[in-house]
């Protein structure tokens, strides 16, 4: 997976001087899972693979870059990253659409953004139903909307690659506009589910903080294939640092 060496601000300032060229885009924000599939799905690779941006939302792709000699400027976290997004977009008087996410998610974001950044234009939102992948008659009423709406920012809450299908989906459709998958993200700004402490994050520890919030859900996906596949990740790093394949730009 090719990451942009960027840090946050950076990408904050790519993202709105291209809006101010009339061009849009999208942004993967991807961590250890999305690598796991990009290296084992097809499917998957092709999705990520499209987007024009993919940056390290994991502490493991930080240091996988840094071991094979490629080392990226920080981790740029898709969770705080939305609240970078969101204000400059206010600042900007660009306009906002949250799609996906629980209903209370939705709107619990909605209120938060609207208070944090007074003059936040948010021109819709909605948490329609998709199935993985969506289906054309499922994406079609979602795609009208936004059309008519064209706004400068979708953030699209709805998981990996549910996400990313959908995404793919609305991009020629909209080609002014920056689309950006945030996953759980509207259910961390609403306040549902709370964000490990900066040292965890830091450590690379967050998904354990995560796995004790919804052991049900993300304790096989961490536990059986994410720990693992980590830790095959990073001395196949340092290996290719030593052979020359990680000395690609």
């Amino acid at each position: 997976m090719r990451l942009a060496r960027v840090s946050s601000a950076d990408l904050v300032e790519h993202i709105f001087a291209e809006l101010a060229q009339g061009r849009g885009g999208w942004l993967v924000t991807a961590n250890l899972d999305f690598l796991r599939r990009h290296c084992h799905d097809a499917e998957a690779r092709a999705l990520y693979d499209a987007a024009d941006l993919r940056v390290a939302d994991g502490m493991p792709l930080a240091w996988a870059a840094w071991l094979q000699g490629t080392p990226l400027p920080e981790r740029v976290a898709g969770s705080s990253t939305i609240f970078s997004l969101v204000e400059r977009a206010a600042s900007e008087r660009r306009t906002v659409y949250l799609l996906g996410g629980t209903e209370s998610a939705n709107r619990g974001a909605a209120r938060v953004f609207a208070e944090r950044y007074p003059g936040l234009q948010l021109c819709g939102q909605s948490t329609p139903a998709f199935s993985t992948p969506p289906a054309p008659d499922e994406i079609a009423p979602v795609r009208e909307e936004l059309v008519a709406l064209r706004p400068d920012l979708l953030l699209v809450a709805l998981g990996s690659p549910k996400q990313e299908q959908i995404i793919a989906a609305l991009r020629p459709w909209l080609p002014a506009t920056w689309m950006v998958g945030v996953g759980i993200s509207l259910s961390f700004v609403a306040g549902e589910i709370r964000r490990a402490p900066r040292w965890m994050q830091r450590a690379g520890l967050e998904w354990v903080h995560r796995m004790a919030q919804e052991p049900g859900r993300l304790a096989r996906r961490y536990l059986l294939e994410d720990v693992p596949f980590a830790l095959r990740l990073l001395p196949s790093a340092l290996l290719a640092r030593f052979s020359g394949d990680g000395k690609r730009p």
